[in-house]
């Protein structure tokens, strides 16, 4: 698998960043992970539009699904409008972006599919699983699976037992962690810390650790010391550009 960072930013992007989004590829499948903000011309330049299989979204704040929108559109209106576009979120987490338009520009654009906790699903050559996990909305986190290889994905979360169990034996986790060693008192219900997800990663014994969804303009420095208390695996912090082959 091949996994290329659109842009980490939580909240909004900072000035020549992006928000989530990932791109993960396996036997020329390639599937959208989190098109947040300012992910879409990052995407545009490694591929065109119609060339996505698959989009996945761990849930609806605009951070992580806004582009969406343009993704649709891209596709939609183009000379040769592709097949429609598979995409795979919690229940009602797109009603708003996808709201955006009327219905009639994007109709036929794409498929909508309700991600289910606990139900594993085929998408192309990727076992996909997901699991329910605490944030200020429903949010869903991955565990993609294919050519014996794992890739987890918290979304966004606050602390959870089965963080363990999404990420156990990934070869690569990427990881929210907003704050670099605490959540502030009201948001520590729905968001985690570099050090909880070091300490996660150690738990499950994941080969490597991608930090995101740093506050944006925080410097990586205090976030990778903070994982780096608990785990003493392969540690990085999701910056747009990067590439990780696993």
């Amino acid at each position: 698998m091949r996994i290329t960072v659109l842009g980490g930013c939580g909240a909004w992007p900072a000035a020549g960043q992006a928000c989530s989004g990932y791109l993960v590829e396996h036997d020329g499948f390639h599937v959208l992970v989190d098109p947040g903000y300012a992910t879409l011309p990052r995407l545009l330049d490694l591929m065109p539009a119609e060339r996505v299989d698959a989009v996945l979204v761990s849930h609806g704040h605009p951070d992580h699904c806004s582009d969406l929108n343009p993704l649709l559109r891209a596709r939609a209106l183009g000379d040769a409008p592709p097949a429609a576009l598979p995409v795979h979120a919690p229940p009602g987490a797109l009603d708003a972006v996808l709201a955006l338009d009327n219905a009639r520009m994007l109709a036929g654009s794409f498929t909508l599919h309700d991600l289910e906790p606990g139900t594993p699903r085929e998408i192309g050559p990727f076992r996909l699983d997901a699991f329910a996990l605490p944030h200020h909305v429903p949010n869903a986190g991955l565990r993609l699976t294919a050519g014996g290889r794992v890739v987890a994905y918290t979304g966004d979360t606050g602390p959870s037992a089965d963080l363990v169990t999404l990420a156990a034996g990934a070869d690569l986790l990427v990881a929210e962690a907003t704050y670099p060693l605490r959540v502030p008192d009201e948001d520590a219900p729905y968001l985690s810390s570099a050090l909880d997800a070091g300490r996660t990663a150690a738990a499950a014994g994941v080969a490597r650790l991608l930090l995101t969804h740093l506050w944006p303009g925080t410097p990586p420095e205090p976030a990778l010391a903070a994982a780096a208390e608990s785990y003493d695996g392969d540690l990085d912090v999701a910056t747009a550009g990067l590439v990780t082959e696993v």
